[in-house]
């Protein structure tokens, strides 16, 4: 398997897994295998993930969509132009303006570019380096955008919720509870990410309906 996971290689590594999870095994049977989400790589994609960082999915779309409409072309080196003021005029957060704005220059001078071609730990620790950009942000582009197959993206609450209901659990097992969980599942640790959320919108969807018709 190469550094980038097709869709045909997604497939068989779910069913990797669900050979030796029974808990992934019930995901891949009720739902086949999981879709490839992905984002392109780059400045965009980065930008999407910080405006993500620490409120619903709701929230930030709505953020994103303003930025797309009122800034153009949507480049790092036209932040840069627009500044501080500009961004927090259409509802960024002063921290979060601060953030994109430090990625924006590592935009500009070429750091982003390189990701690609680094090894999962070098490009983690690249990312690293943005200030704004922590664990969390850096493994979801790294298995979202760059379509690593064995990362596992620490502090995510959908995993954690989903692998309590999978495992009726009493609670959400801690996130470094969760990692130590993870670990059974290289080289394929991104795959089974990937099944968790699959799950846990699936279930979100039903609750939904269920709600609506009781």
């Amino acid at each position: 398997m190469g550094r980038t996971l097709t869709n045909h290689e997604l497939a068989a590594a779910a069913n990797y897994l669900a050979v030796r999870d029974r808990s992934l095994a019930l995901i891949l049977e009720a739902y086949g295998p999981p879709p490839m989400w992905g984002r392109r790589p780059g400045f965009t994609t980065l930008v999407r993930i910080i405006i993500e960082q620490q409120v619903s999915l709701v929230s930030a779309r709505a953020m994103f969509e303003r930025l797309r409409a009122n800034i153009e072309p949507f480049t790092a080196e036209r932040f840069i132009e627009l500044g501080d003021a500009f961004l927090r005029s259409l509802g960024m957060t002063r921290q979060k303006s601060a953030y994109c704005l430090n990625l924006a220059q590592a935009g500009v001078t070429g750091r982003l570019g390189s990701l690609s071609r680094l090894s999962d730990d070098d490009a983690h620790a690249a990312l690293l380096q943005i200030k704004g950009i922590g664990p969390w942000t850096a493994q979801v582009y790294l298995l979202m955008a760059l379509r690593r197959p064995d990362i596992w993206p620490n502090g995510d609450v959908a995993l954690a919720a989903s692998v309590m209901r999978l495992n009726k659990l009493k609670a959400r097992p801690t996130f470094p509870e969760l990692a130590a969980m993870a670990e059974r599942w290289r080289p394929f640790r991104s795959v089974a990410a990937r099944m968790l959320w699959q799950y846990y919108l699936a279930r979100k969807e039903q609750d939904v309906r269920v709600s609506r018709t009781s």
